[in-house]
C-alpha cells in the first residue's frame, strides 16, 4: 500500500519532522533517517531536499514496516510518498489514522490535483 501526498509552498523539513513524529505517536520506532539538501545547478540560492524515513515497532526485531520519502524545495512542490512494507504491522486502521493527522495539520498546503 502506498500514500502520495503534493504539499506546495512547505519547508521539506517541516514535512520531514511532522511525519517523523506523527508516525512516533503510532508506537514506531525509527529505524533509519537521513535528510539532505542540495542546491540547484541552474540557481545556487535556491536548495532541494531529499529526506528518507525507515520505521519499525519499537521492542520488537527490526522488521521495517513503512518507509516515508519526501523531496522537494520551500519555493515550489514538496512530494511525499510511504511505503506500507508489512499490512499486518501497519494496520489499515493506523494508515487512515496516519492520513488524518497529516490532513488535519498539513491540509493548507495540499496541492490541488491536476
Amino acid at each position: 500500500m502506498q500514500v502520495r501526498k503534493v504539499y506546495q509552498d512547505i519547508k521539506p523539513e517541516l514535512l520531514y519532522d511532522e511525519i517523523r513524529d506523527l508516525v512516533l505517536k503510532q508506537g514506531l520506532a525509527v529505524s533509519e533517517a537521513k535528510l539532505d539538501t542540495y542546491s540547484l545547478p541552474n540557481d545556487s540560492s535556491s536548495f532541494i531536499s531529499r529526506g528518507t524515513l525507515s520505521f519499525h515497532f519499537a521492542g520488537e526485531a527490526v522488521k521495517e514496516c513503512l518507509r516515508a520519502h519526501i523531496v522537494g524545495s520551500a519555493k515550489g512542490e514538496t512530494k511525499l510518498m510511504i511505503d506500507i512494507m508489512d499490512g499486518k504491522l501497519f494496520s489499515d486502521e493506523m494508515v487512515a489514522a496516519l492520513q488524518n493527522d497529516l490532513d488535519f495539520i498539513l491540509s493548507a498546503y495540499e496541492a490541488e490535483p491536476e
